[in-house]
Parts: structure tokens; sequence; C-alpha cells
């Protein structure tokens, strides 16, 4: 299954990486159309189990979500365009 990923949620204080601020995602299920919001230890899980998460960038071209983890060994997702890796899930707009 994929699920597009349409906005996040940030935790509140400093940061020293980033993509570890997400706490949330916000989501679409391609095929259903189910929305949904999840926190960013079970969407990790989600993908590890073999899910598929994207976002489109400003050409509505797919951009998919690998799992990294941070030098302190917190996994979260970001995604790759073209085999490098970019930041479209931080420019994302914030869940309501």
């Amino acid at each position: 299954m994929a699920v597009r990923i349409i906005c996040i949620n940030k935790s509140e204080g400093y940061h020293e990486n980033p993509h570890e601020a997400v706490s949330y995602y916000g989501w679409e299920n391609e095929m259903t159309k189910e929305r949904g919001r999840t926190d960013r230890v079970t969407m990790v899980k989600f993908m590890k189990e073999g899910g598929s998460a994207y976002v489109t960038d400003r050409f509505e071209k797919k951009v998919y979500c690998q799992v990294k983890k941070s030098s302190r060994g917190t996994e979260f997702l970001q995604t790759t365009s073209d085999g490098r890796l970019t930041n479209n899930l931080l420019e994302l707009l914030e869940c309501r």
C-alpha cells in the first residue's frame, strides 16, 4: 500500500537534525482516499514492513520516502529524488 504524505507536524523546541523534528505525518491512501495522521515511530514501522510513502513535488512528480537513522539512532523519513536526498517533507505545511 502506498500513501501520499500531505502535511507534517513538528515537535516544539530545538532539534539538531530538522528531520527528527517531524512528530506526525498526515497522509492520504492513494487507493481508498482515506486520510489519517500517524506518529513518526508508527510511520517508520509501516515503511519497514513494506509500506510505501511519497510526497508530490511542485511539478506533481512523486518523490518517495526512505527510512533514515540519525547519529543518535532516531529513525525518520526522508525523501529521495533522482537518487539524492531532498527536503520535500520539510517543505510541507503543518497538519491542522
